[in-house]
């Protein structure tokens, strides 16, 4: 992996993202930003949606900074300013199998207490999950590779 200081990491959900960014952070002493909390704002009673203009206020701060990571599965128009700014953007082709195998394990961890999330396990939500794993496999990596086309020149893709 080259020496990239602005690092934008996307992938499906439980692609590995988080683990990649807490990892490459950690090595390189690089503060990393989940796309998650910019678009929600977390209440221990529940996630509400940020409105546009504090996200992107969110957003820019982050994006002014010298160095940072982001990891996040959103390709709204809104953040392809991340993809812009990254002097590396990093795919992680993870295949669905292992996808589905991490979202059950995620929710036992999480649902159980070994291992904190950004919100509260419940069955709705891991249903939620597996149905946004399918709805990326069918429907949006083929949007994401298309996106991705611009950016080839700093794409590293990862299978896994």
């Amino acid at each position: 992996m080259n020496t990239a200081k602005r690092i934008h990491i996307i992938g499906s959900v439980a692609s590995g993202k988080s683990t990649l960014a807490r990892q490459l952070s950690s090595e390189r002493g690089i503060p990393y930003y989940e796309l998650d909390n910019v678009m929600w704002r977390r209440h221990p009673e529940g996630d509400s949606r940020n409105t546009e203009a504090h996200r992107s206020d969110i957003l820019t701060s982050i994006l002014n900074r010298e160095s940072w990571i982001i990891e996040g599965v959103h390709y709204q128009e809104w953040m392809y300013k991340c993809l812009e700014e990254a002097e590396l953007i990093i795919f992680l082709d993870t295949p669905k199998w292992k996808r589905n195998y991490r979202i059950l394990k995620r929710y036992v961890e999480e649902k159980y207490g070994f291992k904190k999330g950004n919100y509260k396990q419940t069955l709705t939500m891991l249903r939620k999950m597996y149905g946004w794993n399918r709805h990326y496999e069918e429907q949006e990596k083929p949007i994401v590779m298309r996106i991705l086309e611009s950016y080839q020149y700093k794409v590293n893709i990862q299978k896994g």
